[in-house]
């Protein structure tokens, strides 16, 4: 079997396995159901079981690497944190279990997108009462680091996570996700997806792809594509897909559902989209592909940053070490079907890593200059 075979044939696999929701991984405390979690604050207990998903992808996974809890310094004190994007409920799950391990710690957590509570810190500046500002979105966070708003985190936060996830050390990525192509297994099969993104509106079936332009995935996507191919380049990608025909959605989700229910044969998003459909409808017929070393290969990052003007830097980078502790990556793992930021963690369901996707050599934080991004699809009519 090929490399590109193997990359691109991994969802078979999950969808036989029978996923359960992500809706019915935890319980209504946030701890997952038939675990059997104590919740008695001892961090020595803090075991995978009360951290790990339940269902298909979470079973098997066994004993992985990484730093446990037990062996970073306890957490004490109080932290304003600052959630940006749509995972907030999942980041108040794990706060409230890192609340119980530790009953001296306690988070406040104030949650919005993530462009307003970049833009609301640089607004505040050297104000904010935030101590910790973690996003879905690397470009936010470069957004705000490029205020002079962070603190340089220590080698003790970033050695764990590869250079490329900690871009100038001003903040460093805790979970990951894949630019994808999901597509109808009805309608196409793995070798008629390109290896390369720039190929697609050549393609019989690119009349037959849908996107979700207005969302921030797609165009943090085509700000790669930018960066690495041109304006020029970008711009007549962007002009050959409408020709073909794309179809619009509002968001990512909603166009893995449209590909896997055959109303379109494929389509653009980030790779976790797929197994949510497969975690509700194991017997789609949608799997995923992935392009090389191209913005179809992007691998974004959810990341988190110490704020200057916090008064605890020292409890907020032994927060952020733990949001890279093995429970929590196993946490993002099988919760959120997101990448591990640390290589002893490995992503669920037969996902290649992140070293056999080839992502582009991009630089994260380069993704906060959206706005020439917005103004060409505008130009191009996409917005």
């Amino acid at each position: 079997m090929t490399e590109r075979t193997n990359r691109r044939r991994f969802l078979a696999t999950v969808a036989g396995t029978g996923l359960v929701g992500i809706a019915g991984c935890s319980g209504g405390d946030g701890t997952p159901t038939g675990t059997g979690g104590t919740g008695n604050g001892t961090r020595g207990e803090a075991a995978f079981a009360e951290f790990r998903g339940s269902g298909a992808l979470a079973e098997g996974r066994g004993e992985v690497g990484g730093t446990r809890i037990e062996d970073l310094p306890a957490l004490s004190g109080e932290l304003t944190i600052y959630l940006g994007g749509g995972e907030g409920g999942l980041y108040r799950d794990l706060i409230t279990k890192l609340e119980t391990i530790y009953p001296e710690f306690t988070a406040t957590p104030r949650e919005s997108g993530t462009s307003e509570a970049a833009n609301t810190l640089i607004s505040e500046g050297g104000a904010t009462p935030a101590d910790v500002f973690w996003s879905v979105d690397a470009g936010s966070l470069s957004a705000v680091a490029k205020e002079d708003l962070t603190e340089t985190l220590p080698s003790a936060v970033t050695d764990p996570v590869p250079d490329e996830f900690h871009p100038n050390n001003d903040w460093v990525g805790t979970a990951g996700r894949a630019r994808a192509v999901p597509y109808n297994t009805n309608a196409l099969s793995a070798d008629d997806i390109p290896d390369t993104v720039m190929a697609f509106p050549e393609q019989a079936f690119a009349g037959e792809m849908g996107w979700a332009p207005t969302y921030g995935a797609f165009q943090a996507f085509v700000t790669a594509m930018r960066l690495q191919e041109g304006r020029a380049r970008t711009k007549t990608w962007l002009e050959n897909m409408l020709e073909a025909g794309v179809s619009e959605y509002n968001n990512e989700f909603l166009v893995s559902n449209a590909t896997a229910d055959g109303e379109l044969q494929a389509g653009f998003a980030n790779h976790y989209y797929a197994l949510r459909v497969q975690a509700s409808r194991p017997e789609s017929p949608v799997e995923l592909a992935f392009t090389s070393g191209d913005a179809g290969a992007l691998i974004n990052v959810a990341g988190a940053a110490v704020l200057s003007a916090s008064q605890r830097t020292d409890l907020a980078n032994s927060f952020l070490r733990h949001l890279l502790s093995a429970e929590a990556q196993e946490f993002f793992a099988t919760r959120t079907y997101a990448y591990p930021m640390i290589p002893e963690i490995p992503p669920v369901g037969g996902l290649p890593t992140i070293d056999e996707l080839n992502p582009p050599d991009i630089d994260l934080s380069k993704l906060s200059n959206i706005g020439p991004t917005v103004e060409l699809m505008r130009e191009v009519g996409v917005l």
